[in-house]
C-alpha cells in the first residue's frame, strides 16, 4: 500500500520533488519537496485509493474507533469519506473556537469518553495535529491515535508525537516516496540521499549540494 499511495501522490503532483530548485518555506527553510494532498480530492482514482487505504488502516490499527475527527481544513473531506466507508460518525476540529453562535471549536457530536481517531492529510513537525488531539482530550474524548496520508518522519515531529502520547499511522512516508520517485524517473537515484538528508535535518542546507561546499 505504501508504494501504491506514493505512486498515486507523485502521479498527480500532490508530492512534487525539485531538489535542484528548492522551494522556500515560510520559515525560510529551503525544501526539495512540495506537498498538497488536497489534489487527491480532484483525482477520483487516487482519491479512492487514499480513502479505502485510510479505512483499511483504521480497521486494522484502531478497531475500537467510534468517531472520526478531521483536522481543519485539509483533513475534513478525508474524514468524511472514510467515515462513510466505515459507517462511522465524523466531525472536525476548527483551528480556533467560533466567535459567534455556540462558539464551537469541535463541530459534530462528540460524547465524553468516545473513542476517536484523528484524520490528517500531512504530518511534518506535528504541531497542528497535536493541538487537535489536545482539544479533543480536553473535551473528554479518548483519542486512539491519528490516521494520516503522508508523514515526513522528521525527528521533531516524532518527538512531539511521543511526548503527547499519541500514535500516528500513515499510508506512506517520505522515504518510500523518495525511493519510488527515483524508480519512476521523477528524480535521479543519486538525489534520494540528498532528500533523506533534508528530512533528517531541514535546517542544514548542505543537502542542496550533496554535502559539497
Amino acid at each position: 500500500m505504501q508504494k501504491q499511495i506514493a505512486k498515486d501522490l507523485l502521479s498527480i503532483g500532490a508530492v512534487f520533488f525539485r531538489p535542484n530548485e528548492p522551494f522556500t518555506w515560510a520559515s525560510g527553510i529551503k525544501s526539495p519537496v512540495y506537498c498538497d494532498n488536497r489534489l487527491t480530492l480532484t483525482a477520483p482514482a487516487v482519491r479512492s485509493d487514499v480513502e479505502n487505504g485510510l479505512a483499511s488502516l483504521i480497521r486494522e490499527h484502531y478497531p475500537e474507533a467510534e468517531v472520526l475527527m478531521g483536522t481543519s481544513t485539509a483533513g475534513i473531506a478525508h474524514a468524511a469519506i472514510t467515515a462513510h466507508l466505515l459507517g462511522l460518525p465524523m466531525g472536525y476540529v476548527r483551528s480556533g473556537a467560533k466567535d459567534h453562535g455556540r462558539q464551537n471549536q469541535i463541530e459534530g457530536r462528540l460524547e465524553k469518553d468516545q473513542k476517536v481517531v484523528v484524520v490528517e492529510d500531512l504530518i511534518s513537525t506535528g504541531g497542528s495535529v497535536i493541538e487537535v488531539v489536545n482539544v479533543l482530550r480536553e473535551a473528554g474524548a479518548d483519542v486512539l491515535g491519528i490516521a494520516s496520508i503522508f508523514t515526513y518522519g522528521m525527528q521533531k515531529g516524532l518527538d512531539r508525537l511521543a511526548q503527547a502520547g499519541v500514535r500516528n499511522i500513515s499510508l506512506t512516508n517520505f522515504d518510500v516516496i523518495a525511493s519510488v520517485a527515483a524508480e519512476e524517473g521523477y528524480i535521479q537515484p543519486a538525489d534520494v540521499q540528498r532528500l533523506i538528508a533534508f528530512r533528517n535535518n531541514p535546517s542544514d542546507e548542505s543537502w542542496i549540494t550533496g554535502g559539497k561546499k
